[in-house]
C-alpha cells in the first residue's frame, strides 16, 4: 500500500509534521512518499492521501488549495485525511479544532475521512520570519509530536485493516 503525504508549508513547520506522519506510517509497514503539494501532478499509484497545510489567518496556503482543485476527481477515489497546522498556543493539546470556515468549503467535496489541527511553530531565526511578526505573535513551538504520531498510527491502523480485509 502506497501513501502520499502532501503538504503546503511557508516556514517549514508543516513540512516537519508531514515528515513525522510519513515516518510513523513507514514504521507501521506502509510505503510512503512525502512531497510538497506544489510538486504533485497525479495520484496514480497511491492508495491513500494525507494532505496538510499551514494556517494563516484561518486560510490554507495557496498551494494546498491548488492541489485540491487540480486533483479533486482523483482525491474522491482514495481515502484522504487532512491536517492543518498553525495555532500558536497549546489549544490543540486539549481539544480537536475543526477545519476553519475558510478551509472547510474548499475541501468538503473530497469527502475526507478525518481532519486534525496541530499547533504551529514561530521561532526567531526562522528564514522569512521578521521582527514585526515576532512582536505581534506568540513565539514558540506548539506542536505535540505525541499527538501527531498518535494520529498517524490511527491512519495506519485503518489502512492496514482495510488492506487485509480487501
Amino acid at each position: 500500500m502506497r501513501i502520499l503525504i502532501a503538504h503546503a508549508t511557508k516556514h517549514g513547520s508543516t513540512a516537519e509534521i508531514a515528515a513525522a506522519i510519513g515516518a510513523t506510517l513507514r514504521e507501521a509497514g506502509l510505503e510512503v512518499d512525502v512531497r510538497t503539494a506544489r510538486d504533485v501532478r497525479t495520484l496514480a499509484g497511491y492508495n491513500a492521501v494525507v494532505l496538510g497545510s499551514g494556517l494563516y489567518s484561518a486560510h490554507w496556503l495557496r498551494e494546498a488549495n491548488r492541489f485540491v482543485k487540480r486533483l479533486l476527481p482523483a482525491l474522491r477515489e482514495v481515502p484522504v485525511w487532512l491536517f492543518s497546522s498553525g495555532p500558536l498556543d497549546h489549544s490543540t493539546d486539549f481539544a480537536d479544532i475543526p477545519l476553519t470556515e475558510h478551509v472547510a468549503p474548499d475541501v468538503a467535496p473530497i469527502g475526507a475521512r478525518g481532519h486534525r489541527t496541530f499547533g504551529g511553530r514561530l521561532l526567531p531565526g526562522t528564514p522569512g520570519v521578521d521582527d514585526a511578526l515576532l512582536a505581534t505573535h506568540r513565539v514558540g513551538d506548539f506542536r505535540s509530536w505525541d499527538r501527531i504520531r498518535a494520529w498517524a498510527r490511527e491512519i495506519a491502523s485503518v489502512l492496514l485493516a482495510e488492506s487485509q480485509a480487501g
